[in-house]
């Protein structure tokens, strides 16, 4: 009786985790841009759920800092000012630098092949304008090392910080990418020989000047002439 009581509210849960995943998906990869209608019914149409489901995933993205109210338009994308992606790129400094310093001690000698292999397939998917995937594997190749660190707060912390400014970075590596400029990617493989070297103080020092690079950016792109919806990484 007990778990026939509990069923509804069981399925009502796993709809509102898939209606939640598919939004989050569409505002990582750029689908749904600040500023976006959440309109309950299309969503509902679109993904085959009653519209409960919908409104309490929109009711998470809310919380999680994803979306918002605005008047006479209801939830939309929440967009990031210059001043918020400055606070973000600010708390990512010190918390990769953070993640760094813990994690390159504990690499292991799979580890690191892990991360020269996604390398490689980052590169390809550079060359082949694949904006997404490059984009992922970046990630991928940082969380091999961050997740070393052994402190599961700290890289949970940095992920919801990449995920609020991915759409950002979408568009700011397609950018990178269609004007041939490399220095998205020039990180990378010096990160990885510098884990590979097990210099830690020079992988530390990557990682910070690479977020430190990468928050220049958004100045550059939003302060110093590019128009207030420029994305970058």
């Amino acid at each position: 009786m007990v778990a026939d009581m509990t069923l509804p509210s069981v399925q009502s849960a796993l709809l509102t985790d898939r209606v939640y995943d598919a939004l989050m998906a569409a505002i990582v990869s750029g689908d749904l841009v600040a500023g976006a209608r959440l309109r309950v019914r299309d969503i509902a149409a679109e993904v085959g759920t009653s519209v409960i489901p919908v409104q309490q995933a929109i009711a998470r993205l809310e919380e999680a800092g994803f979306a918002e109210r605005e008047p006479h338009k209801g939830a939309v994308v929440k967009g990031l000012t210059y001043a918020d992606l400055v606070h973000v790129y600010d708390v990512r400094l010190v918390l990769e630098c953070e993640a760094t310093r813990l994690g390159a001690p504990g690499m292991t000698t799979e580890s690191r092949k892990t991360m020269a292999s996604l390398l490689k397939r980052m590169d390809a998917a550079v060359a082949s304008g694949d904006v997404t995937g490059a984009l992922d594997l970046d990630e991928d190749l940082l969380s091999v090392l961050y997740d070393a660190s052994c402190n599961p707060v700290l890289t949970d912390m940095i992920r919801t910080l990449w995920r609020k400014c991915r759409a950002y970075k979408v568009i700011g590596a397609k950018r990178a990418i269609e004007t041939g400029d490399h220095s998205l990617w020039d990180f990378q493989p010096r990160l990885v020989d510098a884990v590979a070297r097990r210099d830690h103080a020079e992988a530390l020092e990557i990682t910070a000047t690479s977020v430190s690079a990468a928050r220049e950016r958004v100045r550059l792109l939003l302060v110093d002439g590019a128009d207030s919806d420029a994305h970058t990484k």
